[in-house]
């Protein structure tokens, strides 16, 4: 298993809908693309206009086929809300969250 973070910045007046286009996203991915296992949500505390989305996937191979293009369709409406600052690949080593 892999997690992939995304850092995202966004527009307070846009936080609400882009948690919205979050939802939609992640369970679309998740329902259509092999190797998805959904995602998580993140706003900081200090900073609402900071925002993580962790992804979790069976492989870094099935994350790689889902980014083929540069911006999946997928990702459009969540990249049209906010802007992403960056994105970082982790291996999995171990879950104890319940």
């Amino acid at each position: 298993m892999i997690r992939i973070v995304y850092e995202w910045r966004v527009k307070p007046e846009h936080i609400t809908e882009f948690r919205e286009a979050w939802k939609q996203t992640t369970n679309s991915i998740h329902e259509s693309v092999e190797g998805a296992r959904g995602s998580f949500l993140l706003q900081a505390v200090e900073d609402p206009s900071k925002i993580l989305t962790i992804a979790r996937w069976d492989s870094v191979k099935h994350w790689q086929a889902f980014w083929q293009s540069e911006n999946p369709l997928e990702m459009m409406r969540m990249r049209a809300l906010g802007e992403r600052i960056s994105v970082t690949a982790y291996d999995e080593f171990a879950d104890y969250t319940v």
